[in-house]
């Protein structure tokens, strides 16, 4: 839902990178003949321009409310589905008590990210436009390359993730008409491999949108579906409570002897299970990322980080208070059976339609969501190619064709190719390894701690110029590194749940 010219590098054309025209014009606007001792004397905000802000870019419009609005989007995603399982690993009292400390974590960190918008001084220092620039104008150095390399290797895990999750619900509302049809007599047998082919054309042509201003409509449905299918899952597991007249689960979780489908749990596995649920945890909440480039929407006065401080509390307040419902109500509803996919679990009878529904948001939300994140990796390798191999009309080229009812396509065959590759190999990869809560696990372990704790944690101890072996200082560093064994844990006990998972796994053969 952020605009381009936030968020992404200018387009590409023939090889040059298209100039910011609104600077050019700031500058010419700004530029007036006064003495050098009136212009010291005048306040900043006197300065800005009716049309355009301090940088020179165009008038921030963002309030606390948008902004409040993008981070619940950012964060409520498809992660809020495994968190019943997530809790059911971990028990009544672990469970809950670990989100809560995520959602603490999160916020904290979250607050000193904010306040490194602009290097130096928060309210008047030049601006940083992304996650990225905050780190090269604070840290620099190798931290840049590191920090640069993990994103892209998290949105990479998140295609292959968001296509297994579209897979399993695009299963479910085939085998759902399928139990209804037969009224239960047929078992309904299937496999995830043509859903994923199919999911995977569909990004193919909703790849080639050439960039992220164009897919803004996509983002506001893909909000609207995750709030579908998380309340149809909260409403559902509320009623199989009220019809079981009873909480289910146990204080410290799965118990030791419970057989799933991956075989009986031991002690081992209830370990690896319980770490692996710290990573779908930290998956839910993951948006770190693009805070700063939320932060660039708003206006001010008052000073940016003082509204997204704000905006930050009441999101993540918000959404904790959301995802302990769905993850307990779901516990409560099944309790050591608890789905990975919260969805899954209702059965595939009355009311079949509504999970339907549900499943449809899903996959709706998992397309929008799929550009969302991907769009910024396909501008950032198309930028960097184009500079590489400035001289190629196969990079560099587009070719307008006319196209009935839309107007003219900019093709270029750089897009074209890159694109479908990329999309072809995280469809590969997800029917090799359909594992959703391992997916998700991984994933959230190799996200949460460099990018929502270590880094952020580095810039403002770097900007604040907080000394060394001062309290706040080691306050800080303990933080960072109890994180750091969180997400080492549950990066250990996700890689083991796929190591089990594979033990009785055949690669494209897989049927539900």
């Amino acid at each position: 839902m952020l605009t381009r010219s936030r968020t992404l590098p200018s387009r590409i054309y023939n090889g040059v990178v298209e100039e910011r025209q609104d600077i050019r014009q700031y500058l010419q606007v700004e530029v007036q003949p006064k003495p050098q001792q009136e212009a010291e004397a005048i306040n900043l905000q006197a300065n800005y321009s009716k049309c355009f802000d301090d940088d020179g870019r165009l008038k921030r419009t963002g309030t606390l409310w948008t902004a409040t609005s993008h981070i619940i989007t950012a964060v409520i995603g498809s992660g809020v589905l495994s968190l019943a399982w997530a809790i059911g690993q971990l028990g009544w009292v672990a469970g809950p008590t670990v989100m809560l400390l995520f959602a603490f974590v999160i916020l904290y960190t979250s607050n000193l990210l904010s306040q490194c918008y602009r290097s130096g001084n928060p309210v008047t220092g030049p601006r940083n436009y992304t996650y990225m620039d905050a780190v090269k104008a604070t840290l620099g150095g190798r931290k840049v390359k590191i920090c640069g390399l993990i994103p892209y290797i998290n949105l990479f895990g998140v295609a292959i993730g968001y296509t297994i999750a579209a897979s399993v619900s695009m299963m479910a509302i085939k085998r759902s008409n399928c139990f209804h049809e037969s009224n239960g007599k047929d078992p309904c047998h299937m496999t995830s491999n043509g859903y994923m082919i199919t999911f995977g054309i569909i990004e193919i042509i909703f790849s080639q949108i050439p960039d992220f201003d164009q897919v803004w409509w996509l983002s506001i449905v893909a909000a609207v579906m995750s709030f579908t299918y998380s309340t149809v899952g909260l409403s559902l597991g509320i009623a199989k409570v009220a019809e079981n007249k009873s909480f289910r689960g146990s204080l410290t979780g799965i118990s030791i002897g419970t057989i799933t489908h991956a075989g009986t749990v031991t002690a081992t596995q209830k370990l690896w299970r319980s770490l692996q649920a710290l990573g779908a945890i930290a998956f839910a909440y993951s948006y770190s990322i693009i805070l700063i480039e939320i932060q660039d929407t708003i206006k001010a006065p008052p000073a940016e980080y003082k509204t997204m401080k704000k905006a930050t509390l009441i999101s993540i307040a918000t959404t904790t208070v959301f995802y302990l419902l769905c993850g307990c109500m779901g516990y409560a509803a099944f309790g050591d059976d608890a789905p990975g996919n919260l969805l899954t679990g209702f059965g595939f009878y009355n009311p079949y339609w509504l999970l339907d529904i549900a499943n449809v948001a899903i996959v709706i939300h998992l397309v929008g969501a799929y550009q969302v994140y991907c769009q910024p990796f396909f501008a950032f390798v198309e930028k960097w190619s184009a500079q590489r191999w400035s001289n190629s009309d196969f990079v560099t080229a587009e070719y307008d064709i006319p196209i009935p009812f839309y107007g003219v396509y900019q093709l270029n065959f750089f897009r074209l190719s890159w694109r479908t590759a990329f999309v072809i190999v995280t469809s590969i990869i997800a029917m090799l390894m359909p594992f959703f809560n391992d997916v998700v696990g991984i994933l959230g372990a190799l996200g949460f701690w460099p990018l929502t704790v270590y880094f952020p944690i580095e810039i403002y101890v770097a900007q604040k110029k907080i000394g060394r072996w001062t309290t706040q200082w080691i306050g800080l560093q303990i933080l960072s590194a109890a994180c750091l064994l969180v997400s080492l844990s549950a990066a250990i006990g996700s890689v083991a749940g796929v190591v089990l998972e594979l033990k009785t796994y055949k690669p494209f053969k897989t049927s539900y």
